[in-house]
């Protein structure tokens, strides 16, 4: 391949690698015809492909090819399952090939700094190591099938007010402490195809043409050699992101920046060997692209649906289930209660929108679980459209009396959530809230469901006898949330972000989302758990949290140190015994924290080093992890930090002794 590129490389006039430094329109590369350099064609994702059938449509809905819908990058990452989450990656790989797309854009690895972010749902964590490791196993899966991504939005680009032109200022230890390592994990370890420029300013310069971030970092320190593409419309100097690292404009600009490409060349702002460095990865891209590309291949939708519905299984989070209200019997008479459960929401709104191959709604999932259909009745309790109706509450309360359970239904509408804007505030829908304040009386007996795609206040958390936080859990989420319900799964998902009491509780909320044209992170380091740990601040729900229908022990915990001089080549091993202790089979995540006693500057109290998710029988236990077993990574071994204790709840907190 690489004899075919050069020679199609080196037959490239200067004009050529001008044109090919851009789309050739909204969703497609350029290609020469007359050196059989075909042009390719990239679409949006992540959670599922979105391909347009007509040239015409930029970004709307209507008209996109099915495909599976998969969850949300925020439910993903509730299923700590490395291996998981790749396999996620080699359907949406096959789905491309099926589809003769070369490049899906994403994954969305920027760190979830505020829990208003429009794009919240679109990325993975506050955390960046949980976030770079399923970031890059989403890309192996997809790249394994010989199809690009593009990882996104590199970098800082965590709120949507004023996105085009915001100027980030942070500091350089949060930069290089939370906002640059998943980009990092994912260039090192999984060599993604494609990175994609974010729209926003950092230290005063577009991302686009960013030399400290493209050239400094991401080109010479990371060594990454791939294309380097800008978000569509975040050119601005198209000559400087050339010089700094950038290959590609998307979409193209017509003659406009050719001619400007053309021009520096001629005067000498720009010479032909930074063009060609720049140009050559596009070509890269094409060639390995186009080889992959086969008419006549095809995908199993059906079994791709099947796939769905293991996937949102795992992403499903007990975060609450006072006096084992959960699983119901199949017997029960059962009240489902609320608008989203009879039209679900199931994915986030934007540029990742999905047309999912086929779309089941909870409330005809739960009836088929049921006995009889008789035993689960239905009451609306609020409209969707954020209406209030006193009526619609009082209803469903004499209806929740007469039953066993209530299903309540509640979340986030496409209205209250979506790119393109940030939320206002942290809480539910107002006649939502007002629906659970009239279910008072029977909250002791209601599971509560949530479909969100970021965290929300939870006033009425004390008061509900179970909660059950189901994200956006793509075309299958209802029959995987109704499997859990009734006991048919055990669930196993754990928060990848914290959920606050309240919003004036998140660090960085009083500088959020700053000036339009300006955003400091002034809360630095202090983000997510990092901060509520270290400060000792209650939250509704921390990261790493979710229960299970059986009990977990932990025990024997031994830690392994070198001998001095220790260093950051040296390790410490540490091992615990994990044991199924209660009735049923089920998966526990067993987390890895590591902290220092007395450290020369301000750290966190912990921070994730490491996990496994283990799945075991009842009574079975194990004392390490596999080589390969369904969650693909080794927690219990950490490079440079000697020192453990034994946590609680799912974690093994390490701590330097100093």
């Amino acid at each position: 391949m690489n004899d075919s590129i050069d020679n199609i490389f080196n037959s490239l006039t200067a004009e050529e690698k001008a044109t090919l430094s851009g789309g050739k329109d909204f969703w497609h590369l350029q290609g020469i015809e007359r050196l059989g350099l075909p042009s390719i064609l990239v679409t949006d994702g992540p959670h599922g492909v979105r391909k347009q059938n007509m040239e015409f449509e930029h970004i709307g809905l209507s008209d996109s090819v099915p495909s599976t819908c998969f969850p949300t990058a925020s439910g993903l990452a509730a299923t700590w399952n490395t291996k998981l989450i790749e396999k996620v990656g080699e359907a949406l790989g096959e789905e491309c090939l099926a589809v003769q797309v070369s490049v899906l854009l994403g994954p969305g690895a920027n760190l979830k700094r505020h829990p208003l972010g429009g794009r919240n749902f679109e990325y993975l964590s506050e955390d960046p190591l949980l976030t770079g490791i399923l970031a890059s196993a989403w890309i192996k899966g997809i790249q394994s099938k010989n199809v690009g991504v593009s990882l996104k939005h590199y970098a800082m680009n965590n709120h949507e007010r004023g996105r085009m032109v915001a100027n980030v200022i942070a500091d350089e230890r949060a930069v290089r402490e939370l906002y640059l390592p998943a980009f990092e994990r994912c260039v090192k370890e999984a060599d993604p195809w494609t990175i994609m420029a974010a729209y926003n300013k950092f230290r005063g310069i577009h991302c686009a043409e960013n030399e400290y971030l493209l050239k400094t970092i991401l080109r010479d320190e990371w060594g990454y050699t791939g294309v380097v593409m800008s978000d569509w419309g975040a050119n601005h100097r198209r000559v400087d992101g050339i010089k700094n690292g950038q290959s590609l404009e998307m979409p193209g600009s017509g003659q406009a920046n050719i001619k400007k490409i053309m021009a520096a060349l001629n005067s000498g702002d720009l010479t032909i060997e930074q063009l060609d460095e720049s140009v050559r990865p596009v070509v890269e891209l094409i060639v390995k692209s186009a080889n992959a590309l086969d008419e006549s291949a095809t995908v199993d939708y059906e079994a791709n649906h099947d796939f769905a519905r293991t996937v949102a299984e795992e992403a499903t989070v007990l975060l609450k289930n006072d006096n084992s209200l959960l699983p119901l019997a199949s017997s029960m008479n059962v009240l489902v209660v609320g608008g989203l459960a009879a039209d679900t929401r199931y994915q986030g709104a934007g540029s990742s929108q999905i047309m999912p191959t086929k779309l089941e709604h909870p409330l005809e999932e739960i009836t088929k679980l049921s006995d009889d259909a008789a035993n689960v009745t239905y009451a609306e309790g609020y409209s969707v459209s954020g209406k209030s109706d006193a009526a619609l509450a009082t209803s469903a309360l004499q209806q929740a009396e007469k039953a066993d359970r209530i299903i309540l239904f509640v979340g986030l509408t496409p209205e209250a959530e979506s790119e393109g804007f940030d939320r206002t505030h942290m809480q539910l829908p107002a006649n939502q809230l007002e629906l659970i304040d009239a279910l008072k009386p029977v909250l002791h007996k209601t599971v509560v469901v949530l479909q969100n795609g970021a965290p929300i206040e939870l006033p009425f958390r004390e008061s509900a006898g179970a909660m059950v936080e189901a994200y956006l859990g793509g075309q299958a989420g209802a029959s995987a949330l109704a499997r859990i319900l009734y006991g048919e799964v055990n669930p196993s998902g754990k928060l990848a972000e914290t959920f606050a009491d309240v919003l004036s509780d998140v660090p960085s909320d009083r500088w959020y989302p700053g000036e339009y044209r300006q955003t400091e992170y002034r809360e630095s380091i202090w983000v997510g758990y990092r901060y509520f740990d270290t400060a000792d601040k209650p939250v509704a729900y921390p990261f790493g949290h979710g229960l299970s229908y059986t009990s977990f022990e932990y025990s024997d915990l031994t830690i392994t140190q070198p001998t001095s001089p220790f260093d950051k080549d040296s390790a410490i091993i540490v091992n615990f015994t994990l044991t199924n202790t209660g009735d049923r089979a089920g998966a526990e995540v067993a987390q890895l924290y590591v902290g220092q006693t007395n450290p020369s500057v301000p750290r966190p109290l912990k921070e994730l080093k490491g996990y496994d998710k283990v799945y075991l029988e009842p009574g079975d236990a194990r004392s390490r992890p596999r080589a390969r077993d369904r969650a693909g990574h080794q927690a219990a071994r950490h490079r440079g930090e000697p020192g453990a204790q034994a946590g609680h709840g799912g974690r093994a907190h390490a701590r330097l002794i100093a």
